[in-house]
């Protein structure tokens, strides 16, 4: 399993490669194996693996090899493998996330890697597309790169759970999250630990201002970021069938479901990956 397996199949230009003919149960057993998955997913981004079991405890056991799981305020976990959260979008509970993001932005200390597994899809609709962030910062102009490089944004978890806020009783309930996730401050530029690499890191979910900005500065140069970013060039689309398991790099990409599917039922296990470190900004510019 490398860069040139017959079973990799990359995506699209930017984003995202499919590793077929793989069973994770085998797989999970040998390190260097492992590790090349974790090396396919920071070069693409989003890597792809279908047709896996359906045990949450083997979604876990992929995640540990990842790193340390990180909980979620506000969704339900499997009680047989605490690490995995659900997600579910009832007729009763319909999925209220439709913009683009990257989970969980509005921690100090963001996850660095996402893994999800689709226990039931509907049969037609509810895809998901992710960008590159990295793609779409490479694509900047070379001036516009010098002015975002050294600024920092504000990310907020109200702002992203603003209608869960307002529902009867969710102020109530969300309140212990609300106040263990404070706004916090992350650079408008990341640069990736493990490769070096450069990438936005705002999104519409959770992203409020850029510091030292006045608001109509930060409004108009965020709304042309989160426009730019999600250009069709930038991103990539997948049905989900059951089984199927994505990993993708929290860091550099950012995600949007689409909520088409209505009144279907579409249920997805997640792990999210405590980061290792706050986010950092470029260490000089180019």
């Amino acid at each position: 399993m490398n860069a040139q397996s017959p079973n990799l199949k990359r995506l699209t230009s930017a984003i995202g490669a499919e590793l077929s003919a793989l069973d994770l149960r085998t797989t999970l057993a040998d390190a260097a194996a492992v590790a090349q998955l974790r090396a396919l997913a920071v070069a693409h981004g989003v890597l792809v693996l279908p047709e896996q079991p359906l045990e949450p405890t083997l979604l876990a056991t992929l995640a540990r090899a990842f790193g340390e799981a990180l909980p979620h305020p506000a969704y339900p976990k499997v009680p047989a493998a605490p690490s995995v959260q659900v997600l579910e979008s009832t007729p009763d509970a319909p999925s209220k996330i439709e913009l683009w993001h990257s989970d969980m932005t509005f921690a100090a200390e963001p996850p660095d890697w996402t893994l999800v597994q689709a226990q039931i899809v509907p049969a037609v609709g509810g895809d998901t597309l992710w960008a590159s962030a990295t793609a779409a910062y490479e694509a900047l102009s070379t001036p516009l790169k010098r002015l975002l490089e050294p600024l920092q944004a504000v990310h907020d978890f109200r702002q992203g759970f603003r209608e869960s806020l307002a529902e009867p009783g969710g102020n109530e309930r969300l309140k212990p999250a609300v106040a263990a996730n404070p706004p916090v401050r992350h650079p408008v530029v990341r640069e990736h630990p493990e490769d070096g690499q450069r990438a936005l890191y705002v999104n519409p979910l959770f992203t409020t201002a850029i510091d030292g900005l006045s608001r109509h500065e930060s409004d108009a140069i965020l709304s042309m970021l989160f426009e730019h970013q999600v250009q069709a060039e930038f991103t990539v689309r997948l049905r989900w069938r059951v089984g199927t398991i994505v990993i993708w790099d929290n860091r550099t990409t950012l995600h949007k479901p689409v909520n088409d599917f209505f009144p279907a039922h579409r249920k997805l296990h997640r792990v999210t990956i405590r980061g290792r470190e706050q986010p950092s900004g470029p260490t000089e510019a180019r």
